[in-house]
């Protein structure tokens, strides 16, 4: 039976591959959508559902079995939009989620969120991060955390590296973060695991 999936950044880079991967595979997602949000990226057959992350409302989780969070202030932006969406916004939508009882929350986090005194150029959006993972993982809801290494637009690799192998300086394809987000979704095959992650 296919699952109602939330996923909030369905219009960014990744997003656009997870919601067209979920799609694929007979499932019902949901793009998480500003009312300023440019939905033409979109493939057709994703349902909308209006919400901010920086503002969201009581019941945006409503009749959903997963959330995913891919969403992410970006990197023009600054540090206060960073706190707002990638901590603040993802801490918002697992209680959101835990209060509507959704089976399961996969949050697309990056590699070196688990420091929590991160150093470095990131170490803000790092930080948010870490706040956002933390907080789930504290949570009563069933999750799954993935810490890509940078990311790129580059084809879809038949193989990734999960967990301690994961090299730091390697590249992760967006569509095979999709992949796994969309496997984690699914099928619950990381439930209770943050793991890094790398293409092959």
């Amino acid at each position: 039976m296919p699952k109602t999936i939330l996923v909030a950044g369905a219009t960014g880079k990744t997003g656009r591959h997870l919601v067209q991967t979920l799609l694929d595979q007979g499932q019902s997602p949901i793009a998480l959508v500003r009312e300023s949000s440019d939905t033409s990226t979109l493939p057709e057959g994703v349902a909308l559902r209006q919400g901010d992350l920086t503002d969201l409302q009581p019941g945006v989780c409503e009749g959903v079995d997963v959330v995913v969070f891919a969403a992410g202030s970006g990197g023009s932006t600054g540090p206060e939009m960073t706190e707002k969406v990638d901590r603040d916004g993802a801490i918002r939508l697992v209680n959101l989620a835990a209060s509507a009882g959704v089976e399961r929350f996969v949050m697309l986090s990056s590699i070196g969120a688990d420091q929590s005194d991160p150093e470095g150029d990131l170490a803000h959006y790092l930080k948010a991060k870490h706040a956002a993972d933390e907080h789930l993982k504290g949570s009563s809801v069933t999750h799954a955390i993935l810490r890509p290494v940078a990311l790129t637009d580059g084809d879809e690799s038949e193989n990734v590296v999960l967990g301690e192998n994961v090299d730091k300086t390697a590249k992760a394809a967006r569509a095979d973060v999709a992949r796994l987000l969309a496997e984690a979704a699914i099928t619950g095959r990381f439930d209770g695991k943050a793991l890094d992650m790398q293409s092959a």
